[in-house]
């Protein structure tokens, strides 16, 4: 088996970095929201409370929350939305065939503060090129 894409995937991958892109932009977002969530639950002892008694936003003792418990809905969504970056990465490693320990590195950008704004830049200049490479090559007729 030939390692780099299909020609009959080329537009699957483009609208797979499409997808990439904002899913990398998105999770990168929420996991430094989630940096910080936990600096203020494990460093200071508090929690993140959305119209609570103490304002829109207070930081506010765990067992003390009668607002919405926004620490917790930042642990969800960027749970959800790694899951949705993970998914992404699965499918360009599939279709443009990257080593696995490539799909790994780039897994790695969800969980690892900023790593995942640096590949938003280079993973998506990568598949373009795989795809240009794929585009200037003859056609081989079977």
């Amino acid at each position: 088996m030939p390692i780099g894409p299909r020609p009959e995937d080329v537009a699957r991958i483009r609208r797979t970095v499409s997808i990439y892109k904002v899913s990398s932009y998105i999770t990168g977002t929420f996991l430094l929201l989630l940096l910080l969530m936990m600096v203020f639950r494990y460093g200071f002892g508090v929690d993140i409370e959305l119209l609570g008694p103490y304002g829109f936003l207070a930081l506010t003792p765990k067992d003390l929350i009668d607002g919405v418990n926004l620490s917790t809905l930042i642990l969800i969504a960027h749970g959800w939305f790694y899951v949705l970056y993970l998914g992404t990465d699965f499918v360009m490693w599939r279709l443009i065939r990257w080593s696995f320990t490539r799909f790994l590195l780039i897994a790695l950008g969800g969980v690892i503060p900023f790593l995942s704004f640096y590949f938003e830049r280079r993973v998506p200049k990568d598949a373009m090129a795989a795809i240009a490479t794929l585009e200037t090559q003859p056609k081989v007729d079977a």
